[in-house]
Formats: structure tokens, sequence, C-alpha cells
């Protein structure tokens, strides 16, 4: 039995200690925002965050996580409320929307660890492949998400709050 914490609760799964996380969460957890790309580390659709670092779901060995803390997307903001969903959404990013969950988990735990990403830091930390080609509005909505995520920025549409005298 391997034990760990998904999404902020126990889990506690009782599967060879070699299945792959990517297995653990769809199959046994039913969190199935975490999706199957390649298999082999190389698309990045499978990205999740353990223990603040970006780590591909189907190469993680759910017996090596013992005691650690995952989140997946579903984790990460149920009502998509986090800066980067918020910033892809008003910058009409997805487009198939296979590969945003691991883009999202890869720019949320980017901007936990750089709250002002150059465009270089952005390019080097969001190593997922999409087929779509957002790559050029991707940029630009995780500057703004660092923004928001900030408070130096709000998206269009949302209202400031009134000033209290």
């Amino acid at each position: 039995m391997t034990r760990f914490t998904v999404n902020n609760q126990p889990v506690e799964y009782k599967m060879d200690p070699r299945t792959p996380l990517l297995w653990a969460l769809r199959d046994a957890s039913n969190l199935t925002g975490t999706k199957y790309g390649c298999g082999t580390g190389d698309c990045g659709a499978c990205s999740v965050d353990v223990d603040g670092t970006l780590r591909l779901a189907c190469q993680e060995r759910i017996g090596a996580l013992e005691g650690t803390f995952v989140t997946t997307i579903e984790g990460l903001s149920r009502d998509r409320s986090h800066p980067v969903q918020q910033a892809l959404i008003a910058a009409n990013v997805p487009q198939c929307g296979y590969c945003i969950p691991g883009i999202i988990m890869a720019a949320s735990v980017l901007l936990r660890n750089n709250r002002n990403p150059s465009e270089d830091d952005i390019k080097g930390a969001i190593p997922n492949l999409c087929r779509c080609g957002i790559y050029p509005r991707l940029l630009s909505a995780i500057t703004d998400a660092a923004r928001i995520a900030r408070g130096d920025a709000m998206l269009e549409g949302d209202v400031e709050p009134a000033a209290t005298e």
C-alpha cells in the first residue's frame, strides 16, 4: 500500500508500487484531468505538481511518492479561478484542450516559484507539446497570469473594488 496526499486528501493506493502515478490518478481516483499523451515523458499532457515541482505522472511510480503532496488540475481550482486558468480563458488559448491541463499545471508551478517570469523563463518552464499551435497566445497569457497573481492587473471585464471612505 502506498500513501500520499492528492489534492489535499490523503489517499492509500492498494496497487503495485511500480504503477505509474498517471494510472493511479485516472483509474483509482477518477481524476481524469491528468491526460495520457505519449507515455514516454515527452509531451507533458500528464503534468502534475509534486511537492511544488512539476512532474510527469506517466514517469512517476506511486511507490516513490510515499508521503508527498500531489496536486492535479482538479485540485488546482475546481471553479477555474486560478490566475493561470483565468488568463488562458481570457486570451482564448485553449483549442482542442487536450494539452491544457498539463500546461496549466506547468505554468502554476512556474508562477509559484517565479512571480515575474521573463519570456525565456516561461519557454523554459513549459515543456508541453501542443499540436494546435497555441504558443504565441500562451506566452502572453502566462505573462498576464503572473500580473494577476501578483495583483498588478485584472482581466478585462473585471471590476475594481469600490473605494471605501
